[in-house]
């Protein structure tokens, strides 16, 4: 759990999440529906922006696609119009694939960065006039994949390295217009998402397909065992409801060990720990 400061808890106390608005894209399912549940039930107005339909009432639903470039941006920017202003930006919409680097088709990969990464500019270019309005915040939900290799998920992984740097990029600019941006690695989370993982089938991983196998079996196992998506929606809140939120930090206490590990640890040593534990040679 992260550490909170006093200056932090009082904040916090003195302004209320009601008449707070929030926009969440890829709120449908999974961490960014725990979010958007969350503070929905703290008193904010959510929205939800995404290509599946929030189910429920609490949240409202504006249907777009992040790999469609323009979609996020025109969604936000009317529903910002509509609004006014709005208090909160979440991005949490996501693909992943298991895929050799060498036989990864370009479609692919490309369809994720635009998911991850690129959709992600067009929702901060976008949310950005409207929440200088009220000092507002943007959460960046990025993974601990961005700190570390994971075995023929690469593209993930750099996608969300790249979120990570965007964030503090992002933070440094807006910063002086009262509006701060942050990234939050989780790591692996119980979530469908493994299931709806890209995973290359024998026929197009060529000699990689046995190692991949035991890969993408490694994280989903992971991923499954790992925190309750619940519990990666109290760190959002967290991290929101700080003064001065950190640009970069990782969803509980176990993560926030392991990122310092890899920040301190060489990486022969690092790269040794993840072939161990991904089944690799």
């Amino acid at each position: 759990m992260e550490k909170e400061t006093k200056r932090d808890k009082q904040t916090a106390r003195a302004v209320p999440a009601a008449n707070k608005t929030a926009i969440l894209v890829g709120a449908s399912s999974g961490i960014g529906r725990e979010t958007a549940l969350k503070l929905s039930a703290r008193g904010y107005r959510a929205y939800n922006i995404s290509r599946t339909p929030f189910k429920g009432e609490r949240v409202q639903s504006v249907t777009a696609d992040a790999a469609q470039e323009g979609e996020i941006e025109r969604a936000i920017r009317g529903l910002g119009e509509e609004l006014g202003a709005f208090d909160l930006l979440v991005y949490s919409a996501g693909f992943s694939m298991a895929a050799p680097l060498e036989y990864a088709k370009s479609g692919d990969y490309r369809y994720l960065f635009e998911v991850n990464y690129f959709g992600a500019i067009e929702a901060i270019r976008a949310g950005a006039p409207y929440l200088k309005k009220r000092g507002g915040k943007i959460v960046l939900v990025g993974s601990m994949g961005g700190e570390m290799p994971i075995p023929f998920d690469g593209f993930y992984s750099s996608s969300k390295a790249a979120l990570a740097m965007l964030a503090r990029e992002a933070d440094l600019e807006l910063r002086p217009y009262g509006v701060r941006v942050s990234a939050l690695l989780p790591g692996g989370t119980a979530t469908d998402f493994t299931f709806s993982r890209r995973v290359y089938p024998d026929e197009e991983s060529g000699p990689y397909s046995p190692p991949l196998k035991k890969a993408s079996a490694a994280l989903a196992n992971m991923e499954q065992g790992g925190m309750d998506p619940s519990l990666v929606a109290d760190s959002i809140l967290r991290l929101i409801e700080k003064r001065n939120p950190p640009t970069v930090s990782a969803a509980g206490g176990k993560n926030t060990a392991l990122r310092y590990a890899y920040k301190m640890l060489p990486e022969r040593v690092t790269d040794w720990f993840v072939r161990k534990k991904f089944n690799q040679r």
